[in-house]
């Protein structure tokens, strides 16, 4: 199964720029800001989904907020991205298709009464 909340996080450029410069280490909100051309809340909302994915945490030191790269927490993108990759001869046989259930057959529709197609004044909802 992929990771698609952690995918969602890493598909905004401004949010990979900024795991970019925590890979370097913690810091705070006003040196992240200072590296875009938008404004501090709206730094701050992509810190938010940063943090929601778990690929960032923030603690505060005295009045600073301080933010921090979770590296690990990309290994699941690492591993699915691997399998996705992989030529299907290396594939594991786990990620083969399961069996498809079989689908119920179609129940037939109901007849419309005449009143209910009468209501619909010539159009077909």
């Amino acid at each position: 199964m992929p990771p698609i909340v952690t995918l969602i996080a890493l598909a905004d450029p401004t949010r990979c720029r900024i795991l970019e410069i925590l890979r370097e280490g913690p810091q705070p909100v006003h040196v992240l800001a200072g590296a875009f051309d938008i404004s501090r809340p709206a730094i701050s909302r992509h810190l938010r989904v940063l943090k929601q994915a778990r690929l960032i945490s923030e603690k505060k030191i005295g009045r600073e907020n301080r933010y921090r790269l979770h590296a690990g927490k990309l290994r699941p993108v690492q591993d699915w991205l691997g399998t996705v990759a992989a030529e299907p001869s290396l594939r594991p046989i786990s990620a083969a298709k399961p069996p498809r259930k079989a689908e119920p057959a179609p129940r037939p529709k109901p007849e419309p009464s005449p009143a209910a197609v009468a209501s619909q004044m010539g159009f077909d909802f």
